[in-house]
């Protein structure tokens, strides 16, 4: 079996719950993890299963939009270990499998340094 993720990008949440539910249906996939941006208005679904699954998978959310047309997808097959880890640090958040390490970066997560509060106090 050769493992790839399938990734969607839609705006708001019950549109990739919809999504999701296409996914699921039209192939043997499962999700993997997903991330909220923007307050939800941008949501990034992680599935995974074999390769054609996934690309059935994903062509099927492109092509149906019950509710909205994904903004961005695509399929990545026999994604690098690097790929491999940051989504298993999303996953691990989203399938409450533990804290990931502290100086692990997180999908969206700002660095460290970046505080935008303290960026702003100084603008008039």
């Amino acid at each position: 079996m050769s493992k790839a993720y399938g990734f969607i990008e839609i705006t708001g949440v019950v549109a990739a719950i919809d999504a999701l539910d296409v996914m699921c249906k039209a192939a043997e996939v499962s999700l993997a993890t997903w991330e909220r941006k923007l307050g939800g208005r941008l949501v990034t679904l992680v599935v995974e299963g074999e390769v054609a699954a996934v690309k059935t998978a994903v062509q099927a959310a492109v092509e149906s939009g019950h509710i909205r047309k994904p903004v961005a997808y695509g399929v990545l097959a026999a994604p690098h270990e690097e790929i491999q880890k940051i989504v298993a640090i999303s996953a691990s958040r989203f399938k409450g499998k533990g804290e990931a390490p502290s100086d692990a970066k997180l999908l969206g997560q700002d660095p460290p340094d970046f505080n935008i509060k303290e960026q702003m106090k100084d603008k008039p």
